[in-house]
C-alpha cells in the first residue's frame, strides 16, 4: 500500500502503531518523507480483518491510502 500523509501526521509514529496496535508486519518498500509532506511505499501482512482494521484507523486520522497494486501497472 502506498501511504501519504498530511503535514500534521509527519512526525507522528503511525508505522510503528499500526504493528503494535493492529499486529500486521510491515515491509517499508520506499519512502519519502520532508518537512511537510511524506509518502511511504510499504507491503503490510496479517489476517484480513487486521488489515482492514489498520487501513480504517489510517484513513480515519487523515492518512490517504491506496492499494500498492495501482502503482505497479
Amino acid at each position: 500500500m502506498k501511504l501519504t500523509f498530511p503535514e500534521q501526521l509527519i512526525r507522528e509514529p503511525i508505522v510503528y502503531t499500526l504493528g503494535k496496535r493492529f499486529d500486521v508486519v510491515t515491509n517499508i518498500r520506499r519512502a519519502d518523507v520532508r518537512e511537510d509532506t511524506g509518502w511511504i511505499v510499504m507491503e503490510v501482512t496479517g489476517t484480513e480483518q487486521r488489515l482492514d482494521e489498520a487501513r480504517r484507523h489510517l484513513e480515519s486520522l487523515g492518512v490517504r491510502v491506496d492499494d500498492l497494486e495501482a502503482y505497479l501497472e
